[in-house]
């Protein structure tokens, strides 16, 4: 079942566990891919068949150990292809992602080599995401979600959503990216290195990790 249809599947499941503890379920799944939850069944039903997740009627859906390692392979060649186009070619981080969604199923893998190399096998993408390395192993720094830092925490953002374009072009005018510093103040404002508290957008909490 070699086709983009399945590669979509079951790189959601994995990105939904990626910075937080709990499976999907089908009607996570079949709202973030924008499909009908009859048409999620029915291909769940076939990726277990195939042994790629594990799925128990109504329960949540995991990815099994080869589900696994075919995820972050192709997850790998998305995060890659993300962090080279804003590298060589001037993308910003709102805009790469549609792009490495096409592009991720067209180049071969000696490109990826090349491309991997080309960049100096980074370990993260724009967005602050683990680009798994050739054996799908991952490294990932200890996290919070900003929502759930308490006041007066401080640490480098980790992690930024790329879901929502317009939330990261603002976040990016405000200073909050990968790397940088921030405080939290309060429950809708952050301080950004020795500047004064600044209000957070709209999904911003729940879109940021830091460090923990």
């Amino acid at each position: 079942m070699a086709s983009p249809v399945v590669d979509d599947y079951l790189k959601t499941i994995y990105h939904h566990t990626e910075w937080q503890d709990d499976r999907i379920t089908p009607s996570q799944l079949a709202l973030v891919l924008g499909l009908a939850p009859s048409s999620v069944t029915e291909m769940v039903q076939k990726l277990a068949a195939q042994g790629l997740v594990t799925h128990r009627p109504y329960g949540p859906i995991a990815l099994s150990a080869e589900g696994e390692k075919r995820a972050a392979a192709i997850i790998r060649r998305h995060r890659l292809v993300e962090t080279w186009l804003v590298s060589e070619f001037g993308y910003a981080w709102d805009e790469v992602h549609d792009e490495a969604d096409v592009l991720e199923h067209a180049i071969s893998d000696r490109l990826l080599a090349l491309i991997d190399e080309r960049l100096g096998s980074p370990r993260f993408d724009p967005h602050g995401d683990a680009i798994p390395d050739a054996a799908g192993h991952v490294h990932r720094e200890l996290f919070v979600l900003l929502a759930d830092a308490r006041l007066g925490h401080t640490g480098r953002v980790l992690r930024v959503s790329d879901r929502d374009p317009a939330l990261l072009r603002e976040l990016d005018r405000l200073g909050i990216t990968v790397g940088n510093p921030l405080t939290v103040t309060s429950a809708d404002t952050v301080a950004l290195g020795g500047a004064g508290a600044v209000p957070l957008p709209e999904g911003a909490a729940t879109a940021v990790w830091l460090e923990a």
